[in-house]
């Protein structure tokens, strides 16, 4: 493998082009953050962006202007600067591009939309090496691709995003109960969503306690943490989100103001860069029905591993309002998500944790969407070519007919590929 690490687009451009002189397949390396190992390639080219991580933020327009290669913090950190932000991810040290590329589900969702709800135009390099600006108005049949359908046309250089006043503080509410104790709670967090969904993104996550944080009594316990976001002024969702932190006994509880890119860290601990394996696996639900709360509670006691997440979010609000041809991403009905974050250390341990992914995955299938899946939690891509076609559904075709305008030899095919015509 030939790895080309990139300062310029034109640097892009310039090993695009030796990756087709040379008839070479192309991976793309954002942040790295994705565990399926798509970024690396044998006998190809890696285009590393590691080095691209420029944000210029343009206050008086609300928009920032960021490179491939950014990491969510560093697009947050210049933009709470001006009291903005636009819609990231839960992990920091996620990359930019590929977050966002295919979808983008974080904190705002609620009020501002999956990350692609506000990307406004973007730089890409195309299989050709040609370096292209698409708009609404200008190449607008590529900018409606990138809109979800992943890295399959191309090398983004530059993204533009519209920008919101948010923070610096923001209320945070996080607090975790028992998963011993039952489901009533997050029966109630669920019936809350449903009245406020419109204002809160939020998730219920399963892991172990664990650490100072929690009563040495509870150290080994299976909890859930019902943590939300209140999409707005940070007094007043002290107030909506009060409700959440008296539902029994808890635990521990973590909820308050805070600076808002503390909130957007505040998972980071839980998924450190490079120290465990991992298989993440995320499908959509219709609804969060009492028998998949039921099912989520009894996959997170038997998770084989302290280290591992499993955890179910809420849809809705502005999320919910584009139609499911506006964008690739399709279809925005559905109401929940529900994902199986399998996190380990010791390799021998490989097959009982995604083993158990798998079997939860199965499990929770009569509850899902349509079959649809969040394409940035795909497993390792075993199932590949069907759940990418039944995910983006009948957007599919539409993204084919792009693809073989942009990469009729399939270049760009370490991802959810969509193939070309042949």
């Amino acid at each position: 493998m030939l790895i080309a690490q990139c300062r310029t687009a034109g640097d892009v451009q310039t090993a695009v082009k030796l990756a087709v002189a040379r008839d070479l397949p192309i991976a793309i390396r954002g942040g790295g953050h994705n565990v399926v190992g798509h970024a690396v390639c044998n006998d190809g080219v890696m285009i590393d962006l590691s080095l691209m991580r420029g944000v210029t933020v343009d206050a008086s327009a609300r928009v920032a202007k960021v490179q491939g290669g950014a990491l969510w913090r560093d697009v947050d950190v210049a933009t709470q600067e001006h009291g903005l932000a636009t819609p990231g991810g839960l992990i920091s040290d996620t990359e930019v591009a590929g977050l966002t590329l295919s979808g983008g589900i974080g904190w705002l969702r609620a009020q501002h939309g999956l990350s692609i709800d506000n990307l406004n135009a973007a730089d890409v390099v195309v299989a050709d090496g040609t370096l292209i600006h698409t708009t609404a108005d200008e190449n607008p049949e590529l900018l409606w691709a990138l809109l979800g359908g992943g890295g399959n046309f191309g090398v983004v250089v530059q993204f533009e995003f519209a920008l919101h006043p948010i923070g610096p503080e923001v209320m945070f509410a996080a607090p975790i109960y028992l998963v011993e104790d039952g489901p009533e709670p997050i029966r109630a967090w669920r019936d809350f969503l449903v009245k406020h969904g419109d204002r809160v993104g939020s998730l219920c996550e399963f892991s172990t306690a664990a650490g100072e944080d929690f009563p040495k009594k509870h150290w080994g316990k299976r909890v859930f943490t019902l943590a939300c976001v209140y999409n707005g002024d940070a007094a007043e969702g002290e107030a909506l989100l009060q409700p959440l932190r008296e539902l029994g006994e808890m635990s521990t509880d973590f909820s308050g103001r805070m600076n808002y890119c503390d909130v957007q860290q505040f998972f980071d601990t839980l998924m450190p860069a490079g120290d465990f394996r991992c298989y993440w696996k995320a499908r959509y639900l219709t609804d969060l029905t009492d028998e998949m709360i039921d099912l989520a509670l009894a996959n997170a006691m038997a998770a084989p591993s302290d280290n591992s997440l499993s955890s179910l979010w809420n849809f809705g609000g502005t999320t919910a309002k584009v139609a499911a041809d506006a964008t690739a991403f399709g279809d925005r009905s559905m109401g929940w998500m529900y994902s199986l974050d399998r996190v380990w250390s010791n390799p021998g341990d490989d097959e009982a944790n995604i083993a158990w992914s798998r079997e939860g995955w199965a499990n929770s299938e009569r509850f899902g969407h349509h079959g649809r899946a969040y394409l940035n939690f795909a497993g390792h891509g075993e199932d590949n070519a069907a759940l990418t076609r039944t995910s983006f559904g009948p957007n599919y075709d539409r993204l084919v007919e792009i693809k073989t305008k942009y990469d009729l030899q399939n270049r760009f095919r370490f991802n959810q590929n969509i193939a070309p015509e042949t």
